[in-house]
């Protein structure tokens, strides 16, 4: 019986305002060259690909959630490896790809990644951002220099070439993604791959922000925070007392915009006005989620409590995307990636491994230290200042404020 080849996607995402460290170590597999396809202009509807991706996110989050538990995920970084898989797909597992990434045709979907791609290595201030992709493919999986080189001109992804289902293979990609999340994500598989991978979409992405304006380690102190479940703990908790900061308001809740100092990514904490945070996301939509982050242009005077804390999530979001309407790409026999090679037991997606880790602390540069010093030294607060406690769950992410994209979503419970 004829076996069809699986194709596995890896997403990892690190996000810290602590430097990591980054091994140098060599790959055993083959780095190989082919000639890159460029895309000839951005299409009409980009905007409109970067705009459903916040849709995708939020959906993506509230089907990974679980009662009670804390998640993180990166929305953009499981966008970018769906993507370069989608350039293989054709008839009804194409249409699947596009109805669960919003609607949008490929072509404008990679228009807005490298364009995003692009965007986000330019970043201004401290933001250190390192968004990698690679493909690795086996000889026998018979992969397209077509296919190959989409993802090499699109998506800037380096190619290797090695026996996907050894060892050392492995290894291999832990100490790429390691390399990439500057050591956050140290090891992202554990097990060999089947004899039958035909190749590996790998998307890794790292971003080391500065706040603009920093806590003062002084006022970082225990606060009890009551979890989902009703545990209450102690743990820290940054402050600003009384300080100019951009809040939020709507859609049944409040919240807080932190920018960093590259002036276009931001921090955002949203507390909903319910102590349900699940039923408060279900009633929320993608959209309503961007306008609240980006419409926060008003500064109020905030008493804001916000828990010091690390964050991590990996796992199979196999099943979830199938839950999201990705279901034939998974189905041998079904799965149609006729663009991605010539295998004659054609292709599949067999998982999609995803990782992310996120650290908060007080980190800052100095301006931003001079500009909290003199925010501390001047009158007394007005009696209309807001108080703004993060001290039972709460939705978290970085966002782009310029287009409303979460670079990553989590809730904190």
């Amino acid at each position: 019986m004829k076996r069809a080849l699986s194709l596995l996607l890896v997403s990892a995402l690190s996000l810290s305002l602590l430097a990591g460290c980054s091994a140098a170590e060599q790959l055993s597999a083959e780095p190989i060259s082919l000639t890159a396809q460029e895309l000839s202009a951005h299409g009409p509807d980009t905007q409109n690909a970067c705009d459903v991706l916040s849709t995708f996110g939020l959906e993506l989050l509230r089907n990974t959630k679980q009662a009670c538990e804390s998640t993180l995920l990166s929305p953009l970084s499981v966008i970018l490896a769906l993507s370069m898989a989608a350039n293989g797909a054709e008839g009804e597992t194409m249409a699947q790809f596009q109805e669960t990434m919003g609607g949008v045709s490929l072509e404008a979907l990679n228009a807005a990644c490298q364009f995003l791609l692009s965007d986000y290595r330019q970043l201004g201030g401290s933001t250190r951002a390192s968004i990698a992709n690679s493909l690795w493919v086996d000889p026998e999986g018979q992969i397209s220099e077509e296919f190959t080189g989409r993802c090499m001109g699109i998506y800037g992804a380096e190619v290797f070439q090695g026996e996907l289902s050894s060892s050392g293979i492995v290894n291999d990609v832990n100490r790429w993604v390691s390399k990439q999340t500057k050591g956050l994500i140290p090891e992202l598989v554990q097990q060999p791959f089947p004899e039958d991978t035909a190749a590996l979409l790998v998307n890794a992405l790292y971003l080391n922000n500065t706040w603009e304006l920093e806590f003062d380690p002084i006022s970082t102190y225990p606060r009890k925070f009551t979890h989902s479940g009703g545990q209450v703990e102690q743990m820290d908790f940054l402050h600003h007392s009384f300080t100019d900061l951009l809040y939020l308001q709507g859609e049944g809740a409040q919240g807080v915009v932190l920018p960093y100092d590259d002036g276009r990514l931001a921090s955002a904490a949203i507390l909903p006005d319910s102590p349900d945070l699940g039923g408060w996301l279900d009633s929320l939509n993608g959209n309503a989620l961007s306008q609240l982050v980006q419409g926060a242009d008003e500064q109020r005077f905030l008493y804001l409590a916000f828990p010091k804390f690390e964050a991590e999530w990996s796992g199979s979001l196999q099943e979830i995307l199938k839950d999201m309407g990705l279901e034939d790409a998974f189905t041998p026999g079904q799965a149609d990636f006729s663009r991605m090679g010539d295998h004659p037991n054609g292709y599949y997606l067999s998982e999609v491994l995803h990782a992310a880790k996120l650290q908060v602390n007080e980190k800052g540069t100095e301006a931003a230290a001079a500009t909290l010093v003199a925010a501390g030294s001047g009158a007394p607060p007005p009696a209309e200042g807001i108080e703004l406690l993060l001290d039972r769950p709460f939705l978290y992410g970085i966002f782009d404020r310029q287009n409303g994209i979460p670079l990553f979503l989590g809730t904190f419970e």
